[in-house]
């Protein structure tokens, strides 16, 4: 480093100090809480609030680095005071636990209160300084309403809160941010983040990478789909589209505009993948471990009842993104030599699909069959991958007889393993801090009887009339969803939403639910805010507005489904049945005709174009929602004559998706 550099990020020792300092605090982390999993030992309560601490630590040291390597010292003066407040009161209530939470239950000291007011400064500053001003405004509006709700006329209005009541709700009385959903970040979503991190460590997403090259030399649109398995895959276990957008948009962005394809399409793609990748089962963004909470239910039964909406979901982006590829008339061949050295040896195979299936195969016998907690289940996954990934790969070296000495490999899976922890604790990071914050946020509207009132408003403003209740549930899901990861949106809906829809309106919960999780997800690609689309046409280097209406064309049915979850309760069930796959197979029919409107090449004149495009997206948007199976079936019937007479007129009948083989 020279002498210029050095000056711009600091004492290169402090940040070699602060680097080693993130692992070890991490595997410190990661200690504890397999340690508290397999033990319990603690309460939830008192085991959340040591969570905090420690994930604060992580955070801090983490973030401290980064910003002294870019030079900020302003910002890493500021993170570690708030930081280190955090830090401090979590120490503080998990020594005092018993006196805190247990004999003074309404009240605190002086200098707790006066320690509440340093968390709550704390806290909205890491939420502005991770999720921006939008999220900032939200936190800070609620705790205003809740102190000046007297203020407020009408139906939202109610007595308000004196400043000590809100320390005591959000603080001292260990309910608010210490409360159920940090409690569960802390118990079931963490230890799944943790074998996020290992996958990653040991190559899984890799291994992705592969199998999706292959896929694409049998597929027109091989690397374009490539950018969606990859995106949706590691968007749905790292929970935010915006930072899945940033984090695989990097690669796959520059693969498919290498291809040939128009910047502002392959940003759609990125924005879109990303953003679906939050519904997809098992992990489904963190977003699963909530649900099966607030249900009451086991947490395989969430996953199960979503898979026919997300095989909906995935089919018609699949066929869109074919659709956006061929229109580009892009070049979508890939080639194993620009991502890898080597293609794997069939004992390399075997060897991989093992290191990798037995940990999974290990979750499912937990969760599926033995009905095992999350957590449990959670642990020894974790526990296995562990294995697997440290032990695979010596073995496969003395079977292969490699150059690469066992013992070699062996420590540099230790490495991997360690680096895992580190990876695993970095990206629980950001989603542990908005959960606190949103916990809070929840204690408030829970105190304030937001919920009740919230109902009232939407049964005056829909008339009583569900499409538009829903549409307007639609609405606040967008807005309440605008840069935040897609579980601490969710949350918000499901406070304020759900219990509408349930009791004034007769939709199952589950439904219900899954309706306000589609729809949590729709602010990263809806404009004008679209931050998954800002992310994604940054690194294009493309037009907002353009990314954005590829984006809307090829996700339009994900704009639908929330409707269709509810004319079509069938779709969502924990016990699936014959039923449920009819309706989920007229439901992708009418998926794929909106699809097939909006993004398909067609050889027309303008006029007619515009027609075809219209026309085909109010049938599809009808087969999707309307609840008669004839008028579905119907509807079925005139896409599928317009589509094979589209073909059987101008393309000659030939095969729409795979590669002609060359004779």
């Amino acid at each position: 480093m020279d002498t210029q550099s050095e000056q711009q990020t600091g004492p290169a020792g402090w940040l070699r100090g602060l680097d080693v300092s993130v692992t070890l605090t991490a595997v410190l982390f990661w200690v504890t809480v397999l340690w508290w999993a397999s033990t319990q030992q603690w309460s939830p309560v008192k085991y959340a609030v040591l969570f905090v601490g420690g994930i604060m630590t992580v955070y801090a040291l983490n973030e401290t680095r980064e910003s002294l390597e870019e030079g900020s010292r302003i910002d890493a003066l500021v993170l570690l005071p708030a930081a280190g407040v955090l830090i401090t009161a979590s120490f503080y209530f998990f020594l005092n636990f018993e006196m805190v939470y247990l004999l003074r239950q309404g009240f605190a000291s002086e200098h707790e209160y006066m320690l509440a007011r340093l968390i709550i400064i704390s806290l909205l500053y890491l939420t502005w300084r991770e999720f921006g001003n939008l999220f900032l405004g939200l936190v800070i509006g609620v705790m205003m309403y809740a102190m000046f709700g007297d203020a407020v006329p009408g139906v939202l209005g109610h007595a308000g809160m004196s400043q000590l009541t809100l320390l005591q709700a959000t603080v001292t009385d260990l309910y608010g941010f210490y409360g159920s959903l940090t409690q569960l970040t802390a118990s079931w979503i963490a230890p799944f983040l943790l074998y996020a991190g290992l996958l990653f460590a040991y190559g899984a997403f890799d291994l992705i990478l592969r199998l999706a090259i292959v896929a694409a030399g049998r597929i027109r649109s091989g690397v374009a789909q490539t950018a969606v398995l990859s995106s949706a895959v590691i968007g749905s276990i790292n929970g935010s589209y915006t930072a899945n957008a940033a984090m695989t948009g990097s690669f796959t962005i520059p693969t498919m505009k290498e291809s040939g394809m128009s910047g502002h399409r392959a940003a759609g793609i990125e924005a879109v993948a990303s953003t679906a990748g939050q519904v997809l089962p098992p992990v489904m963004g963190a977003s699963a471990f909530v649900m099966a909470s607030y249900l009451g239910v086991a947490y395989l039964n969430i996953v199960v009842a979503g898979l026919v909406p997300a095989a909906i979901l995935v089919t018609s982006i699949a066929i869109a993104v074919h659709y956006t590829a061929i229109s580009d008339s892009s070049d979508q061949d890939m080639e194993f030599s620009e991502f890898f050295d080597h293609e794997l040896t069939r004992n390399e195979k075997i060897a991989e699909s093992l290191r990798f299936g037995v940990p999974f195969g290990v979750l499912i016998y937990y969760l599926g069959f033995a009905q095992y907690t999350v957590m449990t289940s959670a642990m020894y996954t974790v526990f296995a991958m562990i294995l697997t990934g440290v032990l695979m790969p010596p073995v496969q070296r003395l079977v292969d007889g490699s150059d690469v000495s066992p013992v070699s490999e062996f420590v540099t899976q230790v490495r991997n393993t360690i680096h895992g922890f580190r990876r695993g604790a970095i990206i629980l990071a950001p989603i542990a801090i908005i959960l606190v914050v949103i916990s809070g946020v929840v204690n408030l509207f829970s105190t304030t009887g937001v919920p009740a009132k919230i109902a009232l408003l939407m049964i005056n403003l829909s008339g009583g009339v569900l499409l538009f209740a829903v549409l307007l549930g639609m609405a606040v899901a967008i807005v309440m969803g605008v840069g935040m990861p897609t579980v601490a949106a969710y949350v918000i809906v499901a406070i304020l939403i759900v219990p509408t829809f349930v009791s004034e309106f007769g939709v199952a919960q589950i439904t219900a639910h899954y309706t306000m999780f589609y729809a949590a997800i729709l602010a990263g690609i809806t404009p004008p805010v679209a931050t998954a689309a800002v992310v994604a046409a940054g690194i294009a280097e493309a037009n907002f507005w353009r990314t954005c209406g590829a984006a809307l064309k090829i996700a339009a049915p994900l704009f639908v489904l929330p409707v269709a979850f509810v004319y079509n309760p069938a779709l969502i069930s924990m016990t699936p049945g014959l039923n449920t796959l009819f309706t989920g197979f007229l439901v992708v029919m009418g998926a794929i005709a909106i699809i097939y409107g909006l993004n398909y090449p067609f050889e027309m004149s303008v006029g007619r174009i515009i027609f075809a495009r219209s026309a085909l997206t109010v049938l599809g948007v009808l087969i999707m929602t309307y609840p008669m199976v004839l008028a579905k079936i119907a509807g079925i019937a005139v896409f599928v004559a317009v589509f094979v007479g589209e073909k059987v007129m101008v393309r000659g009948l030939k095969s729409p998706f795979t590669r002609e083989v060359k004779q």
